[in-house]
Order: C-alpha cells, then sequence, then structure tokens
C-alpha cells in the first residue's frame, strides 16, 4: 500500500534497519549490539570480548632482545610468524594500533586474508584457496633506527618460491605503511665468504647477540626462583648492552652475599693451584693479587684487569651478558679481546655454576691471558675462525673447548692443568689429573671431531707438549681452512689485514723485518755489564 506512517524503511517487518531480523542495528546477523560479526559485543573485531586496543607485547619484561612475547620469533605478538601484530599473517606489518582498521588489504579486521565481514578464522570460508599465495619468512630482525630513535627498522628473509606473492606484499606495504621498504636482493646466494670484523670497534655489531642465559634464566638454573638474583642478573646485563669499544668497563658494587659466594670458590681452588695448575698460571696469579685486588673477601674489577693484561699481552677483556655463539666469540680473539661476564653463579651452590661466570672469568681466564705463550696461542685460534665456513667454525670451536678451556699440558715429567674450565672447578681440577678419564696427545685434526659433555666432568682430555707446540699446530691446521685469503692482526691499527695478492705480502715481509729485532755486539762490553 502507500502507507508510510511506520518508521522503519524496510519490508521484513522488523524494527532494525539491516534486513538481518534482528534488533541490533548492525548488519552483521547477531543481536551483540557491535558492527564486527564476531559475537562478542565489543565493536573490535578480534573476538576476544574486549574494546581495547592490542599492543605489541603483552608480556611485561623489560628484555633487550627483540622477542618480547617468549614465542621464538623476533616480533611482539604470540604466534610464530614473525610479525608484531598477532594476525596471523606471514610478512611484517607496522602496527594495528587501531581496532577496525586492517593493514593486509583484504577489507577484513581479522587479519586471516578472507573476506567473512569480521569472523575470526571460521572454516566456512576459502581460506584453502590462498594457500599458494603465502610468503614463508626464513628470518627476521628488528632494531631501533640509526635515524630516528623512536623508530624501528625490520629486516626479513623469505622463501625464495613465493617471488610473485612477494611482488604484491612489497607493493602493498610501500602503499600502507609510513616507512620505507627496500628490496636488497632477489635470488642471492649464500655468502661463500661470511661477514667478519675488520676493526676492534666492529665487535660492537655483535657483541649484545647472545644466545642464552643473559637475564633471563633457564627453569633449572639455580637462581631461576630467586626475584632478587635474577634482578641483579639483570643489572649485569644492561652494563653489557650499553658498553661500548673504547669506554671504560663500569664498576660494580658486589653485595656482601655476592663476596661470600666468590670467597668460597677463591679459597678452594687456591689450595689446589700449587699442585694441579700450569706453572704459567701459578706465575701470574700473585702479581694478580698484588696488583688488580685478586683476594678472598674482594671480587675483582673487569677494568682493572683489562688494564693489567694490555700491559702484559695487550689482551683485553669485554663486558658480555652472556654466551655468544662460537662465530662471534671466536672473532673477538682475533682482536685479542676476550668477553667476559661480570654476574657471579648464585650463592646457594659455590661449587657449580651452568654458565661461565665471573669466577671462571678472572680464576680460570685470566690469569693465562697475561702470558705472552698462551695469548698468542688463544689468538691463533681467534685469527684461523675469520671467513671460516660454518662447518670449520665448529671445528675450531671443539679445539677451543679441549685446550682454552679444558686443555692439559706436559711440564717436565708432570701433567697440569691449563684450561679455564678446569682452573675453575674444583671438583674437575683434582679429576682431570686421575686415572679416571682418557688422555691423548693433541692433535687439532682429531680433536676437533671429538664429542664432548658439558653438564658433567669430560671423559677425554688432551695434552699440549707446551703452548708453543699446540700454538704450532693450531696455525698449520688453520691453513687447511678452505678460505680464499690469508689473514693478518695489526697491532697499531687493532685491525685485521686480508693478504689476497702478491702486493700484500710483500708488504707483510717489509714490515716483519722493519720490526725484527737486531743484536748488535758492543766493544768493550763485557757480560758482566
Amino acid at each position: 500500500d502507500d502507507d508510510e506512517d511506520d518508521d522503519d524503511e524496510e519490508d521484513d517487518g522488523d524494527d532494525d534497519e539491516d534486513d538481518d531480523g534482528d534488533d541490533d542495528e548492525n548488519d552483521d546477523g547477531d543481536d551483540d549490539g557491535d558492527d564486527d560479526g564476531d559475537g562478542d559485543g565489543d565493536g573490535d573485531g578480534d573476538g576476544d570480548g574486549d574494546d581495547e586496543d592490542d599492543d605489541d607485547d603483552d608480556d611485561g619484561d623489560d628484555d633487550h632482545g627483540d622477542d618480547d612475547d617468549g614465542d621464538g620469533d623476533d616480533g611482539g605478538d604470540n604466534d610464530d610468524d614473525g610479525d608484531d601484530d598477532g594476525d596471523g599473517d606471514d610478512y611484517n606489518e607496522e602496527d594495528d594500533d587501531d581496532d577496525d582498521e586492517d593493514d593486509d588489504g583484504d577489507g577484513d579486521d581479522d587479519g586471516d586474508g578472507d573476506d567473512d565481514d569480521g569472523d575470526d578464522g571460521g572454516d566456512d570460508d576459502d581460506d584453502d584457496d590462498n594457500d599458494d599465495d603465502g610468503i614463508n619468512l626464513t628470518h627476521i630482525e628488528s632494531r631501533p633506527s640509526r635515524t630516528n630513535k623512536e623508530d624501528y627498522e625490520f629486516f626479513v628473509s623469505v622463501d625464495t618460491a613465493c617471488s610473485k606473492a612477494l611482488d604484491e606484499v612489497i607493493d602493498g606495504l610501500r602503499t600502507q605503511i609510513p616507512g620505507q621498504v627496500h628490496e636488497l636482493s632477489r635470488n642471492k646466494k649464500k655468502d661463500t665468504v661470511p661477514w667478519f670484523p675488520s676493526t676492534i670497534q666492529d665487535l660492537d655489531r655483535f657483541a649484545n647477540q647472545i644466545l642464552s642465559y643473559g637475564s633471563e634464566l633457564d627453569a633449572d638454573h639455580p637462581g631461576f626462583t630467586d626475584p632478587v638474583y635474577r634482578a641483579r642478573r639483570k643489572e649485569f646485563a644492561d652494563i653489557a648492552y650499553n658498553y661500548r669499544h673504547g669506554q671504560p668497563i663500569p664498576r660494580v658494587e658486589y653485595t656482601e652475599a655476592e663476596k661470600a659466594t666468590w670467597g668460597t670458590v677463591f679459597r678452594e681452588l687456591k689450595k689446589l693451584y700449587a699442585t694441579n695448575a700450569c706453572r704459567e698460571h701459578n706465575r701470574v696469579f700473585p702479581l694478580l693479587e698484588e696488583y688488580c685486588g685478586y683476594r678472598e673477601d674482594n671480587i675483582p674489577q673487569l677494568e682493572d684487569i683489562s688494564r693489567y693484561l694490555q700491559t702484559c699481552t695487550g689482551f683485553r677483556l669485554r663486558p658480555v651478558a652472556g654466551l655468544l655463539s662460537s662465530r662471534d666469540f671466536l672473532a673477538g680473539l682475533a682482536f685479542r679481546v676476550f668477553h667476559s661476564t661480570q654476574y657471579i653463579r648464585h650463592g646457594s651452590n659455590p661449587m657449580y655454576t651452568p654458565e661461565p661466570d665471573i669466577c671462571h672469568e678472572l680464576l680460570g681466564h685470566a690469569p693465562l691471558f697475561a702470558d705472552p705463550s698462551f695469548a698468542q696461542f688463544s689468538q691463533e685460534i681467534g685469527l684461523a675462525s675469520l671467513a671460516a665456513p660454518d662447518e670449520y667454525i665448529e671445528k675450531l670451536a671443539t679445539v677451543y673447548w679441549f685446550t682454552v678451556e679444558f686443555g692439559l699440558c706436559k711440564q717436565g715429567n708432570e701433567i697440569k692443568a691449563y684450561g679455564a674450565g678446569l682452573l675453575s672447578s674444583f671438583g674437575e681440577l683434582q679429576y682431570c689429573l686421575s686415572e679416571k678419564p682418557k688422555i691423548l696427545p693433541f692433535e687439532p685434526e682429531k680433536t676437533c671431531l671429538q664429542n664432548y659433555p658439558i653438564t658433567e666432568f669430560q671423559p677425554v682430555y688432551y695434552v699440549a707438549e707446551s703452548f708453543e707446540d699446540a700454538k704450532e699446530k693450531v696455525r698449520k691446521y688453520a691453513a687447511t681452512i678452505p678460505r680464499p685469503f690469508s689473514v693478518r692482526y695489526n697491532p697499531y691499527t687493532q685491525s685485521i689485514e686480508v693478504l689476497d695478492n702478491a702486493q700484500q705480502l710483500r708488504n707483510l715481509a717489509n714490515s716483519i723485518s722493519s720490526t725484527s729485532l737486531v743484536v748488535i755486539p758492543l766493544k768493550g762490553f763485557t757480560r758482566n755489564d
């Protein structure tokens, strides 16, 4: 009829304005009062029942890495796709700060890739049709922008089989986000020569890329349930994260409890050094007590020890928050830099630590870095690692393990310990010189293939004839590592020189001859003079 006295303007006989038969003034088919179709009434389109913006990191932690949610990726969500918005797609979006606006250009608010009017992954859509259009992330990193500290830069690697979809994503990102998108390369082959630091300042580039520990502890760590210890570990981690080459290492005020733990370890180990440690360690240790504050009631400062080592062999210490990769750690040795932790083990068990700590570093490693022969031997391992293929890095790390960490050496008719893992372990320092373990001669070609446990005493140890002999063997082994060039450390510029042509070799020969020690006999002087 022509009667228009009713209030609504539809023909379905109900009082709503969306033709869906309910009274909710929206067009999603439910009675919840929102316009998003997820049934939770919050209007945000995510189906979670709240109307708040989702942040990028709900874990509440204050870590320094890129993984703020503990899921193993570098984004701040709770999925494994590497993005920061939790929507499940496989490329990196800028943010999801508004609730009803998606970043993937498909018109829906849930980020699942379909046009389902706001559902959160229902089964009655056409998602299967888009499986072939996805992009597989292989790597993602983020860092603060070098041009604007309030912004972040993201580096993303994807599976090269997704070329068609990649074009669409790059074009979409360039129009949808305010930042810039740069395609660095496509179909790039793996670098034939891995990157390595060329100057000592380059160590700043990876010193914070720790693999484990730091301020975060594993569940089986003795201090895992101790909030005071965990907070203390974060303080040490912050020192390491903020440190840059050339700065003095910040001094630490150790607590009485920490000093007590150090005192227990110091006292018990010192009893064994005279009979079990190598003569080089025993020669240097009293000097550290005299000049660097080594005492039972005092934990020495890294800065004091680093300065002392530099006067002896040019070695220096650098604070680190936790374990580095084998490649990064060995690269530091090439510059005569030892990455040292500054925290101490948990006081509940002073004679045990699942990780390197300041007792291990200062009682085990530091004394021998003051010995010229050992310092040169350690640097040879580091130089051998530069530009080495990955499989050889693992072999060199094994050589390092059975020498610098758990090595034995002959001295006269006796065998003594020089590995830091032995010199900082009361139990293993006695065990390694007993009749229980197997003792083999140090041969890098064989040693590098030996498997080893990391949570128990070693079943096998390798004995070096001397540090000089071990150095020459490592140098010969390094010559078998496939590299397109040789390297040399220049102590004057603290840089690595690449030797890959005849002219560079001639320059090296000239520099060696010009710095050779020349002894000139002087007439009129006797031996007593």
